[in-house]
C-alpha cells in the first residue's frame, strides 16, 4: 500500500443497498479512510423493477469498474454476500489492492458445501423463470440469514429489503446451467491481498464454503472464522470488533508495505 491510506468500497450484497455499511462506514472515516458504499443498479431510490431483471452480475461488475475506474487511488474492496462475489471480479480485473470478503458468494466452479445452499437454490424455481424478472426478498430465506440481530434491528433491516435480479441470483446459485460463466474468475488474475472471514453459523454461505473460497487464492488469502457469527456479519453483534480487526488488517498490509521499501521511503 501507498503512504496515504487508499479510499474504500463498499459493496453490499442482493435485496439491500449501501445503507447496510452505514455503521462500517463511520468506522472506517474515522481511521482516516475515504469511504463509499454504492448502491448497485436499481437498489436505490431510482430503482426501476422491469430493468432490474434484466440485469446480471456482470452489469453490476461493470458500473462499479467505472466508479473505482474514477477514483485517484487504487481502493481496498469490502464486500458481503453477493458484493463479495463482485469484489472478486473486479481484483481479477485489477482493481482492487486487497480484498475484504464477509461471507461472500462463491464464483463460477465453487460447489456448495450444504444441503442448506442446495435447497434454498433449488426452491427459486418455485417462482417459475425467475431469471427473467426481479425477485422480492423472501422473507423467510432473509430472515434464516438475520437470525444473529436483535427483533427490532431485525424488522428494522426486513424492511429495507429491496428486490433483486432473478438473472443475478441464476448466475450465482445456478453457475452449472450458466453458459456464459457470468460468475467465473480466474484465481491466477488476483494478485491482491484478502482476508476472507465466514461465519461459523451461517446457512446461506457456510464456513465451509468460505474455505474453498479462500483455498483458491493460496497463500494470498487470510481466512477467519466466527464462530458464533451468522450471514449478516456487517450487522450482527460484535459487528464493531469485526470492523475493528479489518482495520487492524488493513494496517498490517501498510505497514508492510512501508518495510519493503529498500530505502525507507514509503511505497
Amino acid at each position: 500500500m501507498s503512504a496515504a491510506k487508499p479510499p474504500i468500497v463498499m459493496i453490499h450484497g442482493a435485496f439491500c443497498g449501501g445503507w447496510v455499511f452505514e455503521g462500517w462506514a463511520g468506522r472506517f472515516r474515522d481511521a482516516g479512510y475515504a469511504v463509499l458504499t454504492p448502491d448497485l443498479r436499481h437498489h436505490g431510490a431510482s430503482a426501476d423493477p422491469a430493468a432490474l431483471g434484466r440485469l446480471g452480475v456482470l452489469d453490476y461488475a461493470e458500473d462499479l469498474g467505472r466508479l473505482i475506474d474514477g477514483l485517484s487511488d487504487l481502493p481496498v474492496i469490502v464486500g458481503h454476500s453477493m458484493g463479495g462475489l463482485l469484489a472478486q471480479m473486479l481484483a481479477a480485473r485489477g482493481k482492487a489492492r486487497a480484498l475484504v470478503l464477509l461471507a461472500p458468494s462463491a464464483p463460477w466452479g465453487v460447489w456448495p458445501s450444504s444441503l442448506f445452499e442446495l435447497l434454498s437454490a433449488q426452491a427459486l424455481f418455485l417462482a417459475g423463470d425467475f431469471w427473467r424478472r426481479p425477485l422480492r426478498p423472501d422473507r423467510w430465506l432473509a430472515a434464516c440469514g438475520l437470525d444473529s440481530l436483535a427483533p427490532d434491528l431485525r424488522a428494522a433491516t426486513l424492511s429495507r429489503l429491496v428486490s433483486e435480479s432473478g438473472l443475478a441470483m441464476f448466475e450465482i446459485l445456478h453457475w452449472p446451467f450458466d453458459l456464459s460463466r457470468a460468475t467465473s474468475v480466474d484465481p491466477r488474475h488476483v494478485a491482491c491481498p484478502i482476508l476472507c472471514v465466514a461465519g461459523g453459523q451461517d446457512p446461506i454461505t457456510p464456513a465451509a464454503t468460505v474455505r474453498r473460497i479462500a483455498r483458491r487464492y493460496r497463500g494470498r488469502a487470510q481466512y477467519r472464522e466466527l464462530k458464533g457469527a451468522s450471514h449478516w456479519l456487517i450487522l450482527e453483534p460484535g459487528w464493531e470488533k469485526l470492523a475493528a480487526q479489518t482495520l487492524f488488517w488493513l494496517s498490517r498490509l501498510h505497514a508492510d508495505a512501508e518495510a519493503a521499501q529498500p530505502d525507507g521511503r514509503a511505497a
